[in-house]
C-alpha cells in the first residue's frame, strides 16, 4: 500500500515509487533509459509522450503491447520491458 500521494509498482522486478498521477513511462524512466529494443536491436524509448508513436510499448500485469506513456500507474503493477 502506498503513502498518500505516492504509488508503488515494479519495473522488471525492481521496486519503483512515483507520485500519484504519474504514468507508467515515468516509473520506467526512474530505473531504465530504454523501454524495449527494435526488431533490429536498437534501444527504443518514448518519443511523442502522447500515445501516437508506440515506442513505449511494455507488458503490464501480463498484458503485452500497452503504451506506457498513456497508462496511469497503479499500486502493485508489474511492468516488464524488453530493454
Amino acid at each position: 500500500m502506498s503513502v498518500a500521494g505516492s504509488i508503488h509498482l515494479h519495473v522488471d522486478g525492481q521496486a519503483v515509487e512515483v507520485p500519484a498521477g504519474s504514468n507508467v513511462a515515468a516509473a520506467i524512466a526512474r530505473v531504465a533509459p530504454h523501454f524495449r529494443r527494435s526488431c533490429t536491436g536498437q534501444p527504443r524509448a518514448p518519443l511523442c509522450g502522447m500515445g501516437v508513436c508506440f515506442e513505449c510499448r511494455v507488458a503490464i500485469d501480463g498484458v503485452d503491447l500497452l503504451r506506457a506513456c498513456v497508462t496511469p500507474a497503479r499500486d502493485g503493477m508489474q511492468v516488464h520491458t524488453d530493454a
